[in-house]
């Protein structure tokens, strides 16, 4: 069995060592909590000052964390088995300067708000719930952070979403130069119109769906199943200070507010230097993806 072929590997729900949290969803003694500092967290996403619990902390870490930190699924690629433990989260992303999925990127970020003084609900939602219904909730872990002046909806892990929080008011709202559109879908859903052209489109949240075992098991399945985009593709994505990076498989994409460029990386050592070079991603072992990265290219445009 090939360590790097994630059709083939096995994974078990021990490997799902989820961190326990309240039953309302709150963040709550997490799992060597003791040992993960604060303070390196800030450092990793660059925040300077002191933090405190409002809403321009908020929206500044928020900010300052999709600057810094990308999100990929390189190890999804790889095999190795991933879980909703921001324990586990802390040590990829912080002590190892990695970046990581949903489950990881706001994983991560519920514990260092809570931390700091935010009350933090972590939300089981779905991302295109509108096109394949209530089989995606779970496939997306956000988080309901109560401010100041009312809760906003925090997510730094939809790749391309709002660089800032949003309040839960219905209408268009504009994060970064680019326009959302929050829809109150009635029975308390929610759904989030992403900006044009992101990669995903929408996804809906429920104020009051808190479901951990549901975020574990949609954790595993999307890292196992044949038809997971995750598994299918190489996938990551990067905000920057003029725009947003994403790598699609093959396809490398700049988005500014002077336009797009698009343009196929051609080899394995190429694609090591890109991951390197524009999205922070030290993973030598990444070379081995190529092979299947070039053959799921063919497969969809030759």
């Amino acid at each position: 069995m090939s360590m790097f072929d994630p059709l083939q590997r096995k994974i078990k729900w021990s490997d799902l060592n989820a961190t326990p949290f309240q039953s309302d969803g709150r963040v709550a003694n997490l799992r060597g909590a003791a040992d993960l500092e604060l303070s390196a967290y800030l450092d990793r996403i660059g925040f300077t000052g002191t933090p405190a619990p409002d809403r321009a902390t908020l929206e500044t870490m928020q900010r300052l964390h999709l600057l810094a930190i990308p999100y990929e699924n390189v190890d999804v690629q790889l095999g190795r088995p991933l879980t909703t433990d921001p324990a586990a989260a802390f040590e990829k992303l912080v002590t190892r300067r990695r970046g990581g999925w949903c489950y990881e990127m706001n994983g991560l970020f519920g514990w260092a708000l809570s931390k700091i003084g935010f009350p933090v609900t972590r939300l089981a939602s779905g991302v295109m719930r509108d096109t394949f219904g209530e089989a995606t909730v779970g496939n997306h872990l956000v988080l309901r952070v109560a401010c100041e002046d009312g809760p906003r909806l925090a997510d730094v892990g939809l790749g391309n979403g709002p660089i800032a929080p949003f309040a839960l008011m219905p209408g268009a709202f504009v994060a970064g130069g680019l326009e959302f559109f929050l829809e109150a879908l009635g029975d308390g859903w929610w759904r989030l119109n992403n900006h044009a052209g992101a990669l995903p489109p929408s996804f809906d949240f429920h104020l009051d769906r808190i479901d951990e075992p549901l975020l574990s098991a949609s954790c595993l399945r999307l890292q196992t199943e044949p038809t997971s985009i995750f598994v299918q593709n190489l996938l990551c994505q990067r905000f920057v200070p003029e725009g947003h990076l994403q790598l699609l498989g093959r396809t490398l994409k700049r988005v500014t507010r002077s336009g797009t460029e698009e343009r196929l990386i051609s080899s394995a050592g190429e694609l090591i230097d890109i991951l390197a070079r524009d999205f922070g991603i030290e993973e030598p072992q990444a070379a081995d993806l190529w092979p299947r990265v070039a053959a799921r290219h063919a497969e969809l445009f030759d």
